[in-house]
């Protein structure tokens, strides 16, 4: 993890972009309420999941719970949390960023994520290209993303998970094709060299490049590019595969220093164990997020494209290892940053 500098640093970077966005379910006659801080393209997500939850949670209790919602940068919502954002839960898109609130507040346990199945992370995605329509510049691989003429739209690695997991992915794509870390780093910075604005998280790249018509592909989670190639304006974009990506495993935790002061661990704990209930991983799927439960995973099976996936713990040995070594201060990214100016 970055030290206390870093960590300062990457706060002031992620938090004078970010834009908290509270979704709030009236709290005016709920026996209880919470507070799920969550990564920047999951409102739609979490919007579906909390109606049902909180039907379910009263049908089976008699309890009503009111759930609201914080959404921007993981990176920086994990920092807000750890600056006093009285989270009851969060739902972030990398592990760090959990580890994060054990290491430096002490807001959860070292081994948080035994606490749920799966290692915490209810669903997968992977880190996909989105195109205008026709992909008028040809990509179709990571190595496009390096030539000379082609702009490429990424969150920023220092305040984004989605910038964090498209820049190892790339990184572990050159590796795998037998390249050296040096060679993995000229690749990075000739990638960076075509990326024209870095937006602090994932929705913000997909605004510069949907709405304000930046870039000739965007990078982010199959999810975000779904949604997109799916909804309004889908005419104008098209999806790419890769032909190997990063595995993402968005981890979930309850923030326990939290709800032990709130008195909401009940309801907090009910919310996440809904996380992989039937219900919840049908909804999952409904936005384009691949289910843990292997009947609803079957049922949308056609929904999937299949694609070679590597982790961050095969390629680098572990999310605190890539973490220091690429995303802390003067690691390779502030040395591609600097080449880049």
């Amino acid at each position: 993890m970055a030290g206390k500098t870093g960590t300062s640093r990457w706060l002031a970077a992620g938090m004078t972009a970010i834009t908290l966005a509270l979704g709030t379910v009236s709290t005016a006659h709920a026996d209880a309420s919470l507070l799920n801080v969550s990564y920047d393209v999951t409102r739609e997500l979490y919007k579906d999941i909390n109606a049902n939850f909180i039907a379910a949670y009263k049908q089976k209790s008699g309890e009503s719970v009111a759930i609201r919602q914080s959404h921007g940068a993981s990176s920086a919502q994990a920092l807000s949390v750890l600056q006093g954002l009285q989270a009851d839960v969060v739902t972030m898109n990398q592990p760090n960023d959990i580890d994060l609130l054990a290491e430096k507040g002490q807001l959860v346990p070292a081994n948080w994520r035994a606490r749920l199945p799966d290692d915490s992370a209810p669903y997968t995605t992977t880190m996909v290209f989105l195109v205008r329509k026709g992909n008028p510049k040809h990509i179709k691989d990571w190595d496009d993303l390096a030539k000379p003429g082609v702009q490429v739209v990424i969150a920023n690695p220092k305040t984004s998970g989605n910038g964090r997991y498209a820049y190892l992915a790339a990184w572990g794509y050159r590796k795998q094709h037998g390249g050296t870390d040096a060679q993995a780093l000229d690749f990075e910075k000739a990638i960076f060299r075509n990326v024209p604005v870095l937006d602090t998280g994932g929705r913000g790249a997909t605004t510069t490049f949907t709405q304000r018509g930046i870039g000739d592909v965007l990078v982010t989670f199959e999810n975000e590019v779904s949604l997109i190639a799916s909804g309004v304006g889908a005419d104008s974009f098209e999806a790419v595969y890769p032909s190997v990506s990063l595995l993402a495993a968005p981890p979930v935790s309850i923030v326990d220093k939290v709800v032990d002061k709130r008195g909401t661990r009940k309801e907090a704990q009910a919310y996440l164990d809904y996380l992989w209930s039937p219900a919840a991983q049908e909804i999952i799927a409904q936005h384009h997020l691949r289910p843990r439960d292997k009947n609803v995973l079957a049922k949308h099976a056609t929904e999937f494209k299949p694609i070679r996936t590597f982790t961050v713990e095969e390629m680098f040995g572990s999310w605190q290892k890539a973490q220091q070594t690429h995303f802390s201060d003067g690691g390779t990214f502030d040395q591609i940053i600097v080449d880049k100016k």
